[in-house]
């Protein structure tokens, strides 16, 4: 301790100018310098000044001429040279006002009175830099230079006025037992849409129903899936809003309201009425759930609204927000009505149904196809002196749908589905599962072998499943597994097959499924696995569609995994080893094998239910 104090000690007297006392040798008394006389000279910069020694004299000071202060400074750039001659803001000397802003005029400044506008900016203070200044005579760089110099376009001349349409263009000839659309008295502005989505005869549910609805009378229309039903109550909506004309109405408030099971179904009745109405100024918004809640949001309150196809829960949220008024509904549309009036919805739908005018003032219309005493009985107390148009009943499923069960295992269910996937006939197949984890289950198993899908169900997001839509229906995309979401009004023509992996529990929900193909008077093939755990729901099936169905055992090959050679050969047809119109499926100048006898429909009972 005392060896470091007195290490300490030394340091200081080091600092002042002393040297170290020896240890054998007494301590000296410190001598300090006299302190410097009041009236010393300043010392020069940068001359140190040391503890112990006298402050040095100033030095002198040297002054430099300018010219040799600029000798030493680097050359300036041009650029720096024109902005140093640029005309500096002047300065206002006027006095300032130190009210507070509050007191002061509006729009005066600080320094009283309103600030003198600037001037123009004087010439030549852009850089060349930065270029010249915009302006419409200015040639684009990539031209050449003497283009620069050459004369301004004309602006061009305004487009002439299309022409009106003209009716007398849309000459449909008649035929005997169809109907056309020139024969009902429609606006021309539909009539227009009309012909240029060439919709030359109607339907048979648009020719029964239109002239009730047009006349302003309730309806209840059933017929299959994809017969035009959603063309039949978007003209009668459209034809009434062009019959009665309304000038002002606030924004959000609807003139007809249409209610959809899914988020698809919605989509697609907005996209048909945007076709419909394109030249008519009709303005329609689809509500939906899952994406784009603020978009709906600002078309609803931001401009006048004809038409809002909506799903319950999603329209139930804006009328708690006070987004969307419906007192003003003159046309009620319920599509797919059996689904919409489920147990399950019945609370949302009549919610939303007491919300709009009562049911003597409005007209209400109901589409599906499939209407049950109950969902009538429900729907009675809706409509008024309704007109019900069933549509062939007795033949629910569609006649251009070749329907096939086969009798198989569970196991052997997915072997069969890869020899058809595989096969040159599929060329879009749509494949249904009644939950979505086996969907998702299915899904997987296809893709690990290979094959390019997709699936579709409640789990996926709202944008992916419109995406993956459109991909099946550009032909993108070759198979889709799908839960029921997917079975109800989704409009994708040219599906080749669609497979029901699991029997669906309610025989109405096996019409929407086989409904996907044989569209359009094309022809589709429906096929259906019976195995051991749901083969007892096919009687049922039969009895609500009114004919027998045609059980079908596949042939051994069939039950087996597809090789990589019956893959690059597409293997044996999924309905036996011969091809669909009889003759043996070969390929060039190979000869075929043995072939396999061709599997023939046999009428076969169903399995029977399970005991208790």
């Amino acid at each position: 301790m005392r060896k470091h104090i007195a290490n300490i000690v030394r340091g200081v007297k080091n600092f002042l100018g002393q040297a170290p006392a020896e240890k054998s040798e007494t301590a000296k008394p410190v001598n300090v310098a006299p302190p410097a006389p009041p009236a010393a000279p300043a010392r020069a910069k940068g001359d140190e000044w040391q503890p112990g020694h006298d402050a040095p004299a100033a030095k002198p000071e040297v002054k430099l001429a300018k010219e040799d202060l600029r000798s030493r400074l680097p050359p300036r750039t041009p650029a720096q040279v024109e902005q140093a001659a640029r005309q500096s803001r002047p300065r206002d000397d006027r006095p300032r006002d130190d009210r507070p802003r509050a007191d002061r005029p509006r729009g005066e400044s600080s320094r009283g009175g309103r600030p003198a506008p600037r001037g123009p900016r004087p010439e030549g203070q852009r850089s060349d830099r930065r270029g010249p200044a915009p302006s419409r005579g200015n040639p684009p760089p990539y031209q050449a230079e003497g283009a620069a110099h050459a004369a301004p376009q004309p602006a061009p001349a305004p487009k002439a006025p299309a022409a009106p349409w003209d009716p007398a263009s849309f000459q449909v000839t008649p035929e005997e037992g169809k109907k056309r659309f020139v024969d009902f008295d429609l606006a021309p502005t539909l009539m227009q849409s009309i012909a240029e989505q060439n919709f030359r005869f109607c339907t048979p549910i648009q020719a029964e129903i239109l002239p009730h609805t047009l006349a302003g009378k309730d309806a209840a229309g059933q017929a299959q899936t994809g017969t035009g039903k959603t063309a039949a109550f978007l003209l009668t909506i459209m034809q009434h809003a062009l019959k009665n004309p309304l000038a002002v109405r606030k924004p959000g408030t609807p003139r007809a309201l249409v209610l959809a099971p899914t988020r698809e179904l919605v989509m697609q009745i907005h996209k048909d009425a945007l076709l419909l109405g394109a030249h008519s100024g009709f303005k329609s918004v689809a509500v939906f759930g899952g994406m784009d809640h603020e978009k709906q949001r600002r078309q609803l309150s931001d401009q006048m609204v004809d038409l809002v196809a909506a799903t319950p829960g999603r329209l139930i949220d804006f009328l708690r927000g006070h987004v969307v008024d419906l007192s003003q509904v003159e046309v009620l549309v319920l599509d797919e009505a059996d689904r919409m009036l489920d147990m399950g919805f019945i609370p949302d739908v009549r919610r939303i149904i007491h919300q709009t005018p009562p049911r003597d003032r409005r007209q209400t219309l109901l589409f599906s196809a499939t209407l049950s005493k109950e969902v009538m009985r429900l729907a009675s107390q809706w409509m008024r002196d309704f007109v019900k148009i069933d549509i062939e009943p007795e033949h629910r499923a569609v006649d251009t749908v070749e329907q096939k069960i086969y009798v198989v295992t569970r196991r052997e269910k997915i072997n069969i589905l890869m020899h058809l996937l595989q096969s040159p006939e599929a060329e879009r197949v749509l494949i249904f599962r009644n939950r979505r984890d086996s969907t998702n289950r299915l899904y997987e198993r296809l893709t690990r072998s290979g094959i390019r899908c997709a699936q579709l169900s409640g789990d996926v997001a709202q944008e992916k499943r419109v995406r993956i839509l459109e991909e099946f229906r550009e032909g993108k995309l070759k198979v889709v597994v799908a839960t029921d979401v997917a079975g109800r009004g989704i409009h994708v023509a040219g599906i080749s097959h669609v497979v029901n992996y699991d029997i669906p529990e309610h025989p109405e929900d096996f019409v929407h499924r086989i409904g996907r193909t044989g569209r359009a008077g094309v022809s589709g093939e429906a096929i259906t696995f019976a195995d051991e755990e749901s083969g007892f729901m096919l009687p049922a099936i039969e009895e609500y569609i009114g004919r027998p169905l045609t059980y079908i055992h596949p042939e051994d090959a069939l039950r087996k995994p597809p090789t990589r050679e019956s893959a690059h050969h597409h293997g044996a047809h999924p309905h036996g080893a011969a091809h669909p119109h009889g003759a043996a499926h070969t390929h060039g100048a190979h000869p075929p094998a043995a072939p396999a006898p061709a599997v023939q429909p046999q009428e076969v009972p169903p399995p029977e239910p399970p005991k208790a």
